[in-house]
């Protein structure tokens, strides 16, 4: 077996981080200043569109694969049975990811029983349909909170298709060959939470949060109330305090389960004051059955 030296080694990394940072930085002059999703989303149409700078984005990344097979362009990949994403760029104000999806996995595994609504408004160009179906539903516009199933759509090569993820989901259920598609999606406005429905009856199963800060945050509060670490009341009064209401329910969640009296105070301030009517009708709640808990003590 051929040995590679550490400086060849040390040289391919620098430019493969080099050829990465090239094409986030291709990405980012195109979306700076940009705040608001529909200024997000206009953009990404217009670039999009322009077959010439897709072209431009992709084709550098695809000649260097071929040229070098050891080439790992220090770019975040995801992989599953039936997809492979690569994010070319994440920007505060969208991510771009370019993804293939296997034609031949959709018709090997069985199709999900949820469709999942992630929260986000993006828009996505398929550079290779592959004549695929595509299932999709809406929340129902009353009644009890469910999605109901619309007109499936068919994917050609070229096609722009803008999905309102708040609202709106949508599969890939059956392809005649692989989907090649660029996708944007725009941070600004998103709903903190994703949300997944049974696609038998349309009812919602789940909502977990789609912010990795989040995610990361809610571990750590766990992790210390495990640990049983009650000197870290700061700590989780400060989450209690955060913008996402999520996590400020959260916080006060595993605060509770380590130590109720100490975070009672800040319990009581949030079922007066939090900013979220659902926040605060939790805590309400919370508060009566903790106080009828510690009057029985």
């Amino acid at each position: 077996m051929t040995s590679v030296a550490p400086a060849v080694l040390d040289t391919r990394a620098h430019s493969n981080a080099a050829f990465a940072e090239a094409v986030r930085d291709r990405v980012a002059a195109r979306f700076d200043g940009l705040s608001d999703a529909d200024a997000v989303l206009e953009q990404a149409r217009a670039l999009l569109a322009d077959s010439d700078w897709v072209a431009g984005l992709i084709a550098p990344l695809i000649d260097a694969l071929r040229a070098d097979p050891w080439f790992d362009p220090a770019l975040r990949m995801t992989r599953d049975a039936l997809r492979t994403a690569v994010v070319l760029a994440d920007l505060p104000g969208v991510t771009l990811t370019a993804s293939v999806t296997s034609a031949a996995a959709l018709a090997r595994i069985d199709p999900p029983a949820t469709v999942v609504l992630s929260g986000r408004r993006a828009l996505t160009l398929y550079v290779r349909g592959g004549q695929a179906q595509v299932r999709r539903w809406q929340l129902a516009e009353a009644g009890p909170r469910r999605c109901v199933e619309i007109p499936c759509l068919q994917l050609a090569d070229g096609c722009l298709v803008e999905l309102d993820g708040r609202r709106e989901g949508r599969l890939i259920v059956a392809a005649a060959r692989d989907v090649v598609a660029i996708t944007a999606t725009a941070k600004p406005g998103a709903d903190p939470l994703l949300h997944e429905f049974a696609i038998a009856d349309g009812r919602p199963v789940r909502s977990a949060t789609a912010d990795d800060r989040a995610s990361r945050a809610e571990l750590l509060l766990a992790l210390l109330r495990a640990s049983g670490r009650s000197d870290a009341a700061d700590n989780f009064d400060a989450m209690t305090r955060d913008p996402a209401f999520h996590l400020r329910w959260a916080a006060m969640r595993e605060w509770l389960m380590l130590d109720a009296r100490t975070a009672r105070p800040r319990l009581a301030e949030m079922a007066g004051m939090d900013p979220d009517a659902g926040v605060r009708a939790a805590a309400t709640q919370t508060l009566e059955r903790l106080d009828a808990r510690i009057a029985a003590a």
